[in-house]
């Protein structure tokens, strides 16, 4: 069994009896291959081998609010005739912190890969729009433990109050199945690197046959026509910005028009190969409660994409915010500072987080299907609850026959957390922010 059908398994119940047994399920060449990759590869028996660690590295996502220590011992990923100086079954920061570094980051953005591949293109086939897969760009930021090997590499944003903020900041760009919420791609850089710059990295993950909905941030010419050309038939949807003119070659209905932009020189200048002219359809709408809006996209048949359902189909792409908020906000607790104290390890953690947001969706995914609702309308929060609960309780059940029925029990529970549908928003999305009275600490 590879390493994608092994997590797959994971993905459509196949659980093991026991952590053990299906971590040595894992390839044993992929195993190889990822000490060989980090320069560890030894016939020596370590406290935490390679392929023990990372599924640590994932649980470490999962279990934000646990110890790494306690997070071993519930997944029991401590060799029971490990021999050392430390009691049986002990872990120290300084074994965890050693696998760590023998495993390296390559090994988790390599699997990442390999189950992303797999899990949200198959995914975002089954809920195409109109024979397209849709998809979704968008970045964010998380902040990392503050030590001068963090900030050297990741830097930090600067304050409204002057100087910069407490914490060092990673940039990540996500590229997203949104029907589904599955990860498809990531990309990781310091937050000096702009979005635009890391979403050139995602382009070649993005299959034939899709719509990638992109928020305004991410109009730039070059990458669009990127988008566009490198591929069959994947088109793009963003918003326009206020200001950027363009001129009317036909009128394709109301408000609908075929519009064709002209490039600057910079623009050009900066990428030789961009036409001097972007062509793309503008549709004008407007939501009550809202102000007008234009959104640009490659989809120029009005027959086959009409501007209605288009413009209702932009607003799906807010499914990536609360992708942001669910691993934000649930997964990590609300503790959005990362553990780890080094650049590799923070690409590692990075890596393994989104390995385990795509696991716990999987399973909801497989709980709509029992009950017969998107995958939209199943609880993250409590899915993610119910989820580290059972694999607590896995590490303990004793007995052949008694896990398989918790895994069923587990899926009839995930299928009762079915959430109302969506409400439409009716007004404006604005907040009141209180400044905090305290000093700021220097």
């Amino acid at each position: 069994m590879d390493l994608g059908r092994a997590l797959l398994a994971v993905g459509e119940g196949e659980w093991p009896d026991h952590f053990e047994q299906f971590a040595a399920a894992l390839d044993p060449v992929w195993i190889q291959q990822a000490l060989t990759a980090t320069g560890t590869a030894t016939v020596r028996r370590r406290k935490l081998p390679a392929e023990q660690a990372v599924w640590l590295v994932i649980g470490m996502g999962l279990f934000r609010d646990r110890s790494i220590q306690a997070i071993a011992h519930h997944l029991n990923l401590v060799l029971p005739e490990s021999t050392t100086k430390s009691p049986a079954g002990a872990l120290t920061s300084s074994a965890v912190v050693q696998a760590r570094q023998r495993l390296g980051v390559e090994p988790l953005s390599e699997l990442f890969r390999q189950t992303a591949q797999h899990w949200a293109v198959s995914a975002a086939d089954a809920q195409r729009w109109r024979g397209l897969a849709v998809y979704g760009v968008d970045g964010s930021t998380l902040r990392i433990a503050d030590t001068p090997e963090n900030e050297a590499v990741f830097g930090r944003p600067g304050s409204s109050r002057g100087g910069a903020v407490a914490y060092p900041q990673l940039r990540l760009v996500t590229l997203m199945a949104l029907r589904a919420h599955l990860l498809a791609g990531l990309a990781l850089g310091p937050y000096r690197t702009g979005e635009v710059t890391l979403a050139e990295t995602l382009w070649d993950k993005i299959p034939d046959d899709s719509l990638t909905i992109l928020d305004r941030g991410f109009l730039s010419y070059g990458l669009l026509y990127r988008l566009q050309t490198q591929g069959c038939a994947r088109h793009w949807l963003i918003r326009a910005k206020a200001n950027l003119k363009w001129r009317t070659i036909r009128r394709l209905g109301a408000n609908d028009h075929l519009v064709e932009i002209t490039l600057s020189k910079e623009s050009r200048r900066a990428d030789p190969q961009l036409p001097e002219t972007l062509q793309a359809r503008a549709v004008r709408y407007q939501r009550r409660g809202f102000r007008a809006q234009t959104l640009l996209t490659s989809l120029t048949d009005p027959q086959r994409y009409p501007a209605t359902e288009i413009a209702a189909l932009y607003h799906e792409r807010w499914e990536l915010e609360l992708t942001f908020d669910e691993i934000k906000t649930h997964t990590l607790e609300r503790e959005e500072t990362l553990r780890s104290r080094t650049p590799a390890r923070v690409y590692q953690e990075v890596w393994g987080l989104a390995i385990g947001y795509n696991l716990v969706r999987l399973a909801m995914a497989r709980a709509a299907a029992e009950a017969g609702v998107p995958a939209i309308r199943i609880s993250y929060r409590y899915a993610l609850l119910m989820i580290r609960d059972f694999w607590r309780l896995a590490a303990i059940t004793s007995g052949p026959g008694l896990l398989p029925r918790r895994i069923e029990h587990l899926h009839l529970d995930l299928a009762s957390l079915v959430l109302p549908p969506r409400r439409p928003r009716r007004y404006p999305r604005t907040v009141k922010i209180k400044m905090s009275n305290y000093p700021r600490k220097r």
